[in-house]
């Protein structure tokens, strides 16, 4: 039977979907497996790298590898990275952050106090202020709650996201891309109201009530059924990527991906 780690790789992998041909990053164990997962399937034009100075052609397994075992298929050091991939719009990422409210913003920043001295200093914004403008992004959430979907806004806006008031005249917002949010419960994007976060398909055994009592904010319902569960052949790719079973780390106990009815 198919974890729920194993359902959200394959939700991720549908969310990378693409006829073009773009750098695919997904950071972390569940947005990388899914990556590769669309690489081998539906979307071999989607590039990837190395995660040092080399695309490849095959994606690279998780955990102890043979150095020589990437296969690398070109050279992009990451001085070169910017121009080939961020600036030209050719990248689509995949994010973990702390905090994301109706609209997208996102705080991988601070939690709480003020600027100058917050309650709880994160990794800070690092790449997510440009990564926000210049090419596609998608989130992965592996714990739905409302302390990471918060109402009103994010403590900190790290990334940009599609809030109305935050719009400047004459500003040029055109290239914020935000595709999809894989969670644990379900999957969202952003075709609600002025771009505002909206549920498309629900985890096997989830409930909309449950998803919106989970989130901060009002929830816009546009369930279209459930998530889809990986097929065998997708579980064999997925295995092969994760020979060392990482994925089942991911998510609190490793829950299948049926929920069974309490």
């Amino acid at each position: 039977m198919a974890t729920l780690a194993e359902l959200c790789i394959a939700a991720v992998a549908e969310a990378f979907r693409t006829d073009r041909e773009l750098v695919g990053t997904g950071i972390g164990p569940v947005p990388r497996l899914g990556v590769g997962l669309a690489k081998l399937t539906h979307s071999p034009g989607l590039m990837m790298t190395d995660g040092e100075a080399f695309l490849v052609e095959q994606p690279v397994p998780l955990g102890p590898r043979g150095y020589d075992d990437r296969k690398p298929a070109g050279y992009l050091p990451f001085s070169r990275f910017f121009d080939s991939a961020v600036w030209s719009g050719r990248r689509h990422a995949m994010v973990t952050p702390t905090q994301v409210d109706r609209f997208g913003q996102t705080n991988l920043s601070a939690l709480g106090g003020t600027h100058a001295q917050p309650k709880t200093q994160m990794l800070g914004a690092r790449g997510f202020p440009g990564n926000g403008i210049y090419h596609a992004n998608s989130m992965f959430i592996p714990a739905h709650g409302p302390r990471v979907f918060v109402a009103g806004e994010v403590d900190r806006v790290s990334s940009p996201g599609y809030n109305p008031a935050r719009r400047i005249a004459g500003g040029n917002y055109s290239a914020i891309d935000l595709k999809r949010i894989v969670t644990n419960l379900c999957v969202m994007d952003f075709g609600g109201p002025d771009h505002a976060v909206r549920v498309v398909s629900l985890h096997p055994g989830v409930n909309f009530a449950e998803v919106d009592a989970a989130t901060g904010f009002p929830l816009i319902d546009a369930v279209a059924g459930e998530t889809a569960l990986p097929t065998e052949e997708q579980l064999a790719i997925i295995a092969s990527l994760d020979p060392h079973g990482i994925r089942h780390t991911v998510l609190a106990e490793n829950p299948p991906a049926i929920r069974s009815a309490s």
